[in-house]
């Protein structure tokens, strides 16, 4: 008869545990992603054994041997998992043991799946997040360059800016882009924010409360790559601010993207004709043969649902945990995966998408050559004259009202209003209204170049840091 397979913990206990227990217990089968990060984790534990004494030399290397094997049978496809393995953990340990004896089933000495999940779990996202970083300076950089490709000059190409969803004022096509490219600048920053919080190594924690063995946890932390071990052993097994922190940084980049993705839709309709899809980057209809449907977009919006749901669930599980580890800290991975693998693949399709849309330039500066989205420029001709914002609001209100009331050309009406006549008239012309903004940050040209400037220098930092690993 086969041995039969026992579970790490199997001492305790009588007999094996029910299948249904094993069933509902495991996370094999979505932890597995966690391996190389485990793997070096462990090389990093063992190596602190031996600096106290723990392990021979001969031990070290037997062990060190043995969790290169199971790294490359994993890469070849050729690592059998086995019915007590509940997770990739407790499958890396049984595997070294079955290829170095007794040195193997000294690689836990010292150290408990509580700390040895979270050191792992904390490897992974930190690398996962600068990845995450890595592919949103990519999207920047797309905005970067079509923002160029539409100019910053008096002859950039420009469309109406909106509020409420209604024409407000003319806005240079370059600077509505480059509002999206800080929006991703300030996730980056909350990425790398999140990223010194986590990077904390919890080995050397035990269960809960430490060894009584010479472990070395400022070593192991260092050997991993962390910045620094943990203060309190307890917070440590049980701390995954890191994993709320994380998905919620992820979630606000994903809410973005999702106001990006709604502009897509409502741009690349007959009704707004401000862009068209590249081939590669649409869908078409199974029923409709003239459909070119935008899903990359759509499913950007429709995803944040998906990572809001990610964060607020795991929020509810952390709600009401005592100190310190519990197993429903399992539930940690899932939704964090989750939400890096759906902003990760956004971030990609998103990328793909801008650098291939065709902007109707013709089309957006017809929409925005509307004398109405003048009307703050006639104000403030009124105020540099002498009149109060507030009076002058009204006169070119009343303007308004008439012209939309009565279907009245505005220009004639401004002509004959002694207080605007042809100055007024000029700045209904088109293409004129968006050449007046001046303020720094604002949407005409002058501003709209200086923030070029500042946003290459912006990305040029960040890819810098990120560069470095910091």
């Amino acid at each position: 008869m086969a041995e039969e397979r026992k579970q790490l913990w199997h001492g305790r206990f009588d007999t094996g545990p029910a299948a249904e227990l094993v069933a509902f217990t495991q996370s094999l089968s979505y932890d597995q992603r966690l391996i190389f990060d485990d793997l070096r984790c462990s090389k990093a534990h063992v190596r602190g054994l031996h600096r106290g004494g723990l392990l021979t030399e001969e031990e070290l290397g037997q062990v060190l041997g043995a969790l290169d094997a199971v790294e490359m049978e994993f890469r070849m496809g050729q690592l059998a998992f086995v019915e007590s393995d509940e997770d990739i953990h407790t499958a890396i340990e049984r595997r070294v043991t079955e290829i170095a004896g007794s040195a193997g089933a000294k690689l836990h000495t010292g150290r408990s799946r509580n700390d040895q999940v979270a050191t792992a779990f904390r490897s992974y996202v930190k690398r996962e997040l600068a990845e995450i970083a890595s592919r949103a300076l990519d999207l920047v950089d797309a905005l970067a360059t079509r923002a160029d490709q539409a100019g910053t000059g008096k002859d950039a190409a420009y469309l109406p800016g909106y509020t409420h969803l209604q024409q407000a004022q003319p806005v240079l096509l370059a600077h509505h882009l480059m509002a999206h490219a800080w929006a991703l600048l300030r996730d980056v920053d909350r990425i790398a924010d999140a990223r010194v919080r986590l990077d904390v190594s919890p080995l050397g924690a035990g269960a809960l409360a430490g060894s009584s063995l010479p472990l070395d946890p400022d070593g192991t932390a260092q050997d991993i790559g962390f910045a620094r071990r943990f203060e309190n052993s307890m917070d440590a097994t049980s701390d995954r601010d890191f994993v709320a922190e994380s998905l919620f940084v992820l979630t606000l980049l994903g809410v973005h993207l999702s106001r990006m993705g709604e502009e897509i839709v409502l741009w690349t309709t007959e009704e707004f004709g401000f862009a068209r899809l590249d081939d590669s980057f649409a869908t078409g209809s199974s029923m409709l043969p003239q459909k070119k449907n935008p899903d990359i977009a759509e499913l950007a919006r429709g995803k944040a649902g998906r990572l809001i749901g990610d964060l607020t669930g795991f929020l509810a599980t952390l709600k009401s945990l005592p100190l310190s580890y519990n197993r429903d800290l399992q539930e940690d991975k899932e939704p964090l995966f989750d939400a890096l693998d759906t902003v990760r693949l956004g971030l990609g399709a998103m990328t793909g998408m801008y650098a291939t849309l065709q902007f109707d330039l013709e089309r957006m500066a017809e929409s925005a050559d509307s004398p109405y989205a003048a009307a703050t420029d006639l104000a403030e001709l009124l105020v540099r004259n002498g009149l109060p914002f507030r009076d002058a609001h009204a006169v070119v209100g009343a303007l308004v009202r008439t012209s939309v009331d009565d279907k009245v050309d505005l220009s004639e009406l401004v002509q004959a209003e002694p207080l605007l006549g042809d100055a007024g008239v000029a700045l209904l012309q088109p293409g004129v209204s968006v050449q007046q903004r001046s303020t720094p940050g604002g949407a005409g040209p002058g501003p709209v170049a200086g923030q070029r400037e500042q946003l290459r220098e912006r990305v040029a930092a960040e890819r810098s840091r990120w560069s470095l690993g910091e």
